[in-house]
Formats: structure tokens, C-alpha cells, sequence
């Protein structure tokens, strides 16, 4: 049943900030492109002249100018988004790489097309203002104004030689006018209208009238224009040519009329004057916009690169959005899978219906991780029930004295428990992973043999050398059998140390033969050794012949029965060991005082002490202590008899106690002829010895003596820094602490030795 839990879910972003952010980004670029329309249809129109202000160098530079605002503007717009861009690809935001082709696409497929156009444009426009300017149509507008201009001066030459006619008919009538001013009017009114003049006047030099012809013209005559009279005082003919009317005149001074001036007004044709006003007025706008020419170019070049730009901005702005709204799905979907790639399942996409195929894909999204959550409930519910059945059977491993290894089908090691670690001298780095035969022979041995009965459970005992001493072990092999049927079944070993208890069997029983032995031989032996003295005190004077066999007949019974006697007493006393009487004593007493004795013994061996400052004091049975260091010095002794000294090398007995946490350890190391590897174990049993004449219970003795103060004894060979590791090595290890048992102590003072 699954295991439903709350989730939480964790949103990837915050939409409503994105989307505040991007409102904020985009009002900057609709301002600028509505301003940038707004000033390039203004100067386009100003440009082309549909509006009053004339389009002249300053108004086409202000226009460069404002163009070139918003162009920057544009542009500063363009490179912050590019920039936005491309430090989140650099970062390696998701989907930036995405993100940046649709902009580019959408960018390229906008701006191609409006750069062409704009060179399109450009180049026509540039043709265009070229075809104005060229040489043939300057010939057109300057020959038009020539025409105009010709006519104006032929009106104007004959117009100056009639006034300098009719002036000089006037000066010679200087008489009439003096005499009869009346008749020098009618006169003037002759002249004027037999020259065909409109007008014909004679001015002071402040320009008023004096006298004016009675001509038929349908206009008043003009007053001369202002300082025009002043400039005729040099006798020349002063013109005056026509501007806005069709009427040209002309001031001459009077050379016989003191003061006076000829002021004459002739007609011209309307149309011409007319004419040359537009080709001249054309001819100013034309020559203006030749000089104009270069800035015009830039104005008109502008509002198509600005309509570029804005296009372009528009574009990327549109491809911004797009890309946006395609990105944001999936980059949110990357967040999330990348989420969920650390371990986490309590996130979601945010789903939008506008989506539209992306929405679906993250609801599919959504939903995977709906169901993994519920599949991780179910597997971390799995697991923790896992992890407590692997505790409990951790904790169950953990407890056992019994060695246990798991094995897989292949004989690989799979687990090792703390207590075949001990008992096996092993590590679980070091065996974990690798062949049961290659760590341990022995068991290995044991395991492909019982791997081949194909009984479930099958047992054996071995016995081989760990931590330096020879132990016997029972090792059992459990077949757990596969559940798939597949024929790959595990293997359960476990391992005892059954050292001690074949030991203690062996002993016990030695023990109960001895007491047997003691109690059914020591009993005659007593009546035979006296019946053989009685015989040679009374028989030994009377028996002549053969004396000397008879003494030696009842010398030999007298001193087997001796020798029977202390070998049964050593077998009561190995049965009936007396309980050790503890007391706090420094064990270096009896220590000093065993290895002395043996030392007055064996003054041939060499004795080294190494009992340091520091008093080893403990609760010991002194007597029995002395009794056991006695016995293994003496062995020691007694290994040199066999050595082999033809390397000149004598014999070198060590003696060395140190205290260890809380024990005390004991080495005596010879360099002797050393003790048996195979076996070695067994020296410490009953009766078993390398010496001929030996009884085999000294060392059965020492162990007693030991394991009853809670100790051990352990046989090693001797050191390699002792002679080269030559001789043998007998440790004693004690605990140090008072007021608790043999069998606590022997465990407190394993823990020791074994560096716990």
C-alpha cells in the first residue's frame, strides 16, 4: 500500500515579477519606436514640402538630429536586450541557446528584407537627386533665367536711349520753360506720348514732383524709389527695372533745367515679367537645394533608416516575445528536470492553457512527477522497512560471538560480521569483495566442499594459525537457497573458536584420569617401596651370591617407586590445582624471584630483565604466579640443550613486563631451539611435550594457573629483533584491576591485546 505524504510544491518562478520586469523593459522600446515613426513621417513630410515650414540647411539639420535621438535611443534599446541575451546564455541559463536563435531568426528575417529596401531606397533616392542636379537641367533653369533677364535689359536700353532723347529735347526748350510753363506741359505731354511712354514726370531731387505728362495710362505714376534721384546726380541714366509690376523707369539729371530730374515709366509685357519671377524664384529654390544637396541626401536617407531600425527593433521585440513565450515552458521544464535531477520531486511547472502544446507537455510533466513522488513514498517506505530489518540484523550480527561472512554463488565475500573480524584477524575493507579462498584458505576449503555436498548445512572443524597462535575452528556452511529458482543461491559461513572449549574438554578429562590414576596407583605404591626395603635390610646380609644384583635389583624398585610416586603427585596436583589466594602484590616479585632460581641453575645462559620503574601491582596468588614463571623460565632453560650453537652464540633468556592499558604482559623469549609450528596449541595440553624425559604438565600447569587470575598464555616464535627471530616467545597477560572474576578479567585483558 502506498504511503501517501504532503507535498510541497515549490513554483520554479516567480511569473508575476518576469512578467512586471518585461512590461518595464518594453515600455522604453514603444516609446521609441512611436517616436521614431512620429518623427520619421514628420520629417518626410517636411522634406517633400507638404508642410509650411520650407525645408532649408537648419530644419533638414534639426531633423538629422532628432532622427539620430531616436536612432541612438533604438539602438541602446537593441544592444541592452542583446546583451540581457547573451549574459544568460554565457551563464548557461536553460534554454538561452534556444532563446537566442528564435531572436537571431526572427531579427535576420526582418531586418533582410528592410535593409534591402533601405539600399533600394537609398541608391534610387541618390539617383533621383542626381538626375536634378545634372548638368543639362542647370542648362535648362540658367538659360530660362538668361531669356527672362535679356528681355528686361532690351526693354531697359530702350528705355534709357529714349529718356536721354527726350532729356535732351527738354533741356533745349529750357526758354518755354522759364517763359511759359504751360506750354513746356504740353511739350513734356508730345515728348511723353510720341515716345510711347506711360508715364513721364519732372522730380526735384528729393524725389517730388515739379510737373507730370497728361499721358492715357490707366495707372498713376509710381513715386521714384527712395535714394534712387541722389544716384542720378552723375548725369548718367539711373534704371529701374521691374521687380513685382510690369512697369520699367528711368531718372536722367536735367543738364540746362537747374535741379531738376527726368523721371520716365515704360510698360513691358506682363507674361514675361511674370515669367522671369517664377524662373527666378525657381532658379533660388534650385540653387538652395543644390547647396542643400548632401544633408538633403541624410534627411531623406534617415527616415528609411529609421523606418529600418524601427522595423528591426520591432522584430527583435516580437521575436523577444515569442521566444519568450516559447522559452519560458521550457525553461521552466529544464528547471524542473534538473530539480528532480538533485533528488527533488516536490516541484511543479507552471501550466498555461495559451501554451498550447507546451502547456501539455508540462502537465505530462507535472504528472510524471506525480507519480514518482508517490513511487519514492513507496520505495522510501520499502527502504526504511529495509533499514530496519538490516539494523535488527546488524545488531543480531553484532551480538553473536560467532563469526559469521555471507557469500555470494561465486565465493565472494558479501558481509563480515565485528566477531569473525576478531576471530579471523580480518577486516571487512579488506575482505568485502573478495574470494572467501584467497582471504581465508582454511574456510575457503571448508566452504567449496560444502558447497559440493549439496547439503544444506554442513560442518567441520579446522585448525590453523591466527593473531600468531594455532586455534581450532567450527565452521559451518548454510545454503540459502535463490527464490527466483535461478541457481545463484548465497551462502551463509560461520565460524567458533572452539580453541578453548577442546581445550577444557581435554583437560577435564585429562583432570579425571588423573585423579583415577592417582587414586588406584598411588595406593600400592606406598606397601611396594617399603616391602623392598624391608627385603634388603633383612635379606641383604644373608644373600651372598649375586649381591651385587640384588642391590641393584631392589635400588631400581625403591627409585621407580620414587618416580612413580612424584609423577602421581604431579597428577594430583594437576587435578586438584588449589585455588589461588589473592592478595595485591607487585608482580615483579615473583618474577625477580623465579628467574633467579633458574639462573643459579644455569649459570651457562645469559638472563635479561626489562621490568621497568613503574610498580606492576595487581590482585595475584603470589605462590602459584612464582610456580608458573618458574616453570616456563625453566623451559626456557632447558630449549637451550638442543640449539644449535655453531655459530659461536650462547644461550640469551629475556624477561620483560610492561603494563598495557589495563593489563600486564609478561614475555619470556629465549633464543633456544624454538617450538613446533604445527601443534603448537597442543604443548598446552596434558602430557604433551617435545622432551624425552618431560611429563607434558608444566605448561598444562602455567595455563591452569594463568586462565584462574584471568589471564591467557600465548606461544609465539621469538621476535625479529631478538637474534633474528631464532627461539621461541611465551607471553602471560594478566589484568591489573582487582575485585572481579577469571572470566571477566580473561575478556577485559583480550580487549586489551587486541587493541580495543
Amino acid at each position: 500500500m502506498a504511503i501517501q505524504v504532503p507535498t510541497l510544491k515549490i513554483p520554479l518562478f516567480r511569473r508575476s515579477g518576469i512578467q512586471e520586469g518585461r512590461r518595464l523593459m518594453a515600455l522604453p522600446g514603444i516609446i521609441a519606436i512611436v517616436g521614431a515613426l512620429l518623427t520619421a513621417a514628420i520629417s518626410f513630410a517636411i522634406l517633400i514640402g507638404a508642410t509650411p515650414i520650407a525645408p532649408d540647411r537648419t530644419i533638414t539639420l534639426i531633423l538629422i538630429a532628432l532622427n539620430a535621438v531616436f536612432i541612438l535611443f533604438l539602438t541602446i534599446l537593441i544592444g541592452r536586450e542583446v546583451h540581457r541575451i547573451l549574459t544568460a546564455r554565457r551563464v548557461g541559463r536553460a534554454a538561452s541557446r534556444l532563446h537566442v536563435r528564435i531572436v537571431a531568426m526572427f531579427a535576420l528575417v526582418a531586418a533582410i528584407p528592410a535593409i534591402m529596401v533601405a539600399i533600394v531606397a537609398s541608391v534610387t533616392l541618390n539617383v533621383g537627386l542626381d538626375r536634378w542636379f545634372e548638368i543639362r537641367t542647370k542648362t535648362i533653369i540658367n538659360s530660362s533665367l538668361s531669356i527672362a533677364d535679356a528681355y528686361v535689359q532690351e526693354n531697359a536700353r530702350n528705355l534709357q536711349g529714349t529718356t536721354l532723347s527726350m532729356a535732351y529735347d527738354l533741356d533745349n526748350a529750357r526758354t518755354l520753360y522759364g517763359l511759359d510753363r504751360t506750354g513746356f506741359l504740353d511739350l513734356l505731354t508730345k515728348e511723353a506720348v510720341g515716345r510711347g511712354l506711360a508715364h513721364a514726370a519732372l522730380v526735384k531731387p528729393d524725389g517730388s514732383f515739379v510737373m507730370s505728362a497728361r499721358t492715357s495710362a490707366d495707372f498713376a505714376m509710381p513715386e521714384p524709389p527712395e535714394g534712387s534721384v541722389q544716384e542720378a546726380e552723375n548725369g548718367q541714366p539711373l534704371l529701374i527695372a521691374p521687380e513685382t509690376r510690369n512697369i520699367m523707369g528711368a531718372i536722367i539729371k536735367l543738364k540746362e533745367l537747374d535741379g531738376l530730374f527726368l523721371y520716365t515709366i515704360k510698360l513691358v509685357d506682363p507674361e514675361v515679367i511674370k515669367a522671369r519671377q517664377i524662373v527666378r524664384a525657381n532658379t533660388d529654390e534650385y540653387r538652395g537645394l543644390e547647396a542643400n544637396r548632401r544633408p538633403s541626401q541624410i534627411a531623406f536617407a534617415l527616415p528609411y533608416l529609421s523606418l529600418t531600425l524601427i522595423i528591426i527593433l520591432s522584430a527583435i521585440w516580437t521575436g523577444i516575445a515569442v521566444a519568450d513565450r516559447l522559452v519560458r515552458p521550457i525553461r521552466q521544464l529544464i528547471g524542473a528536470a534538473a530539480e528532480v535531477a538533485t533528488g527533488n520531486l516536490d516541484v511543479s511547472v507552471p501550466v498555461r492553457a495559451s501554451d498550447g502544446d507546451v502547456a501539455s507537455l508540462g502537465d505530462t510533466f507535472n504528472k510524471m512527477l506525480l507519480e514518482l513522488r508517490s513511487q519514492r513514498n513507496e520505495i522510501l517506505a520499502a527502504k526504511d522497512l529495509i533499514d530496519e530489518r538490516r539494523r535488527f540484523s546488524e545488531a543480531v550480527l553484532a551480538g553473536v560471538t560467532a563469526g559469521v561472512i555471507g557469500v555470494d554463488h561465486d565465493g565472494i565475500i558479501t558481509i563480515v560480521n565485528p566477531s569473525a573480524e576478531a576471530l579471523l584477524v580480518t577486516s571487512t575493507a579488506a575482505a568485502v569483495g573478495e574470494n572467501l579462498s584467497k582471504v581465508l584458505p582454511h574456510v575457503g576449503r571448508v566452504f567449496e566442499i560444502g558447497r559440493e555436498s549439496g547439503k544444506p548445512v554442513y560442518r567441520e572443524q579446522v585448525t590453523f594459525f591466527r593473531a600468531g597462535a594455532e586455534r581450532t575452528f567450527n565452521v559451518q556452511i548454510t545454503v540459502e537457497e535463490d527464490e527466483d529458482d535461478t541457481q545463484e543461491n548465497s551462502y551463509v559461513v560461520t565460524v567458533d573458536d572452539i580453541t578453548d572449549l577442546v581445550q577444557a574438554q581435554r583437560s577435564s578429562a585429562w583432570a579425571d584420569v588423573a585423579r583415577r590414576i592417582a587414586h588406584e596407583i598411588k595406593n600400592p605404591l606406598t606397601p611396594i617401596q617399603l616391602s623392598a626395603e624391608r627385603i634388603k635390610r633383612r635379606y641383604g646380609k644373608v644373600i651372598t651370591e649375586d649381591r651385587e644384583v640384588f642391590d641393584q635389583c631392589t635400588e631400581t624398585i625403591i627409585r621407580q617407586v620414587g618416580d612413580i610416586g612424584r609423577m602421581v603427585d604431579e597428577f594430583s596436583a594437576f587435578a586438584r590445582m588449589p585455588k589461588p589466594e589473592m592478595k595485591a602484590i607487585d608482580l615483579r616479585d615473583p618474577l625477580r624471584e623465579a628467574s633467579f632460581l633458574v639462573e643459579v641453575s644455569h649459570p651457562e645462559v645469559t638472563f635479561e630483565r626489562a621490568f621497568g620503574d613503574e610498580p606492576l601491582t595487581g590482585t595475584f596468588d603470589t605462590r602459584l604466579l612464582a610456580q608458573a614463571f618458574g616453570n616456563i623460565v625453566k623451559n626456557a632453560a632447558e630449549a637451550m640443550e638442543g640449539a644449535d650453537r655453531s655459530d659461536g652464540s650462547h644461550g640469551i633468556i629475556r624477561i620483560q613486563a610492561q603494563r598495557q592499558g589495563d593489563a600486564i604482559r609478561v614475555d619470556v623469549v629465549d633464543n633456544g631451539k624454538g617450538l613446533p609450528r604445527e601443534n603448537r596449541q597442543r604443548l598446552l595440553e596434558p602430557y604433551m611435550t617435545t622432551r624425552e624425559k618431560g611429563t607434558g604438565l608444566g605448561l598444562a600447569i602455567v595455563k591452569k594457573i594463568v586462565e584462574d587470575h584471568g589471564g591467557r598464555l600465548e606461544l609465539h616464535d621469538a621476535p625479529e629483533e631478538f637474534h633474528g627471530g631464532r627461539g621461541a616467545m611465551v607471553s602471560i597477560i594478566l589484568p591489573s584491576t582487582s575485585g572481579r572474576g577469571g572470566e571477566a578479567n580473561r575478556k577485559e585483558t583480550e580487549k586489551v591485546d587486541n587493541g580495543v
